[in-house]
């Protein structure tokens, strides 16, 4: 599988697009806003510049992309009025895999720049987008051209399947059964894809720019634990349920693994000191319901069915490597079966994303 290439969400504004279920990641989105304020604070204790560079990596489409750029630039806000000067004019660099649905994104420009007049009373022509095409695990921009980086739910994925997966057949992530070598060949790849990141991103950013970056990720020390793996291991258990009743074959099963790993905050600072560009400011965990309608207003009653919620959500994220590796013949099925799947876990067990959550600063 050549991520690069597949990795993406599900496009469009559909029933199953990722515009229409990603409301856990817009929750995540917010529940870092307090760090993303202090950063940019610490951004601007260190300079103040004419112009104020953004870039948003792994930024996907639909309505988080400018959610997260809103908060970002409402944060600048806030800042420069509590100082007494003017907004900076704001260049937004939005980057993605080349598979994402940039077109989305473009045809959402207008209402961004409307959404900032009215929450700012900004002219639309102080804020420049664009949009930035590319793996995050190589260089993307200029040296020293960005002030601030922001990164949400997307760094937990790799830039390939990692090598030497022997043993793991039957699953499709790290699981619980999965042995050593597995957990340790995905350990490696992270720790290769995130010190090239920060390796390209300390070229990119400014001295003394600021970076707020979430990961998918997990609390405790064991790599296949159910808080990280659990929700791969039952799309495992439906996946395989139609390997046995011969409606998907055996070796496609078995080659299929998904090109993600869900970090400990204990190994994202150790990444992050031995590569050295960077100070620590704030690591901190917080966590989040599957079922992003859970305690909310539901929107219609599909959305009351929290195993519905759950299953879209997935399909969102994961349809596309499905499509690419067996075909699009089995995806009504397999989240149909998943959806089951979910209820009768969520029916019994507490489920909850936990997130990872690093404010970094660029060493002088």
């Amino acid at each position: 599988m050549e991520v690069v290439q597949v990795l993406c969400m599900k496009g469009g504004n559909g029933d199953s697009s990722y515009a229409n279920n990603s409301l856990v990641q817009k929750k995540v989105i917010s529940l870092t806003k307090p760090i993303m304020e202090e950063a940019i604070t610490n951004l601007y204790d260190n300079n103040f510049p004419a112009s104020l560079s953004i870039a948003d990596l792994g930024c996907s489409s639909g309505p988080n992309t400018f959610f997260a750029v809103l908060e970002i630039v409402n944060a600048v806000g806030k800042l420069c009025k509590k100082m007494g000067r003017q907004l900076p004019e704001l260049q937004v660099f939005l980057n993605d895999l080349p598979g994402n649905d940039f077109n989305t994104i473009f045809k959402s420009v207008s209402k961004f720049q409307k959404d900032l007049q009215k929450r700012m009373g900004t002219s639309a022509e102080s804020c420049f987008v664009t949009g930035v095409p590319g793996s995050f695990y190589g260089r993307l921009f200029p040296s020293k051209s960005l002030h601030f980086v922001h990164s949400s739910y997307s760094l937990q994925w790799l830039s390939q399947v990692p090598q030497g997966l022997e043993g793991n057949e039957r699953n499709i992530y790290m699981a619980s059964s999965s042995p050593p070598s597995v957990l340790k060949a995905y350990f490696e790849q992270f720790q290769s894809d995130f010190s090239m990141f920060l390796r390209c991103r300390s070229e990119e950013l400014v001295e003394g720019g600021s970076m707020v970056l979430t990961f998918l990720g997990r609390r405790n020390d064991d790599p296949s634990s159910k808080e990280c793996c659990y929700i791969w291991e039952l799309l495992a258990v439906a996946l395989n349920d139609m390997v046995s009743e011969g409606l998907i074959d055996e070796e496609k099963m078995d080659s299929f693994n998904i090109p993600q790993y869900t970090p400990s905050p204990a190994e994202v600072k150790c990444e992050v000191e031995k590569e050295g560009s960077f100070t620590i400011n704030r690591l901190e965990v917080s966590k989040v319901n599957w079922n992003a309608y859970h305690g909310e207003f539901c929107p219609s009653d599909d959305h009351k069915d929290g195993a519905y919620n759950v299953a879209m959500l997935m399909r969102a994220v994961a349809e596309p490597l499905l499509v690419s590796h067996f075909g699009d013949g089995i995806i009504e099925e397999v989240f149909s079966r998943y959806q089951k799947i979910v209820a009768n876990r969520m029916s019994r067990e507490k489920t909850e994303f936990v997130n990872v959550t690093v404010s970094l600063t660029k060493r002088g």
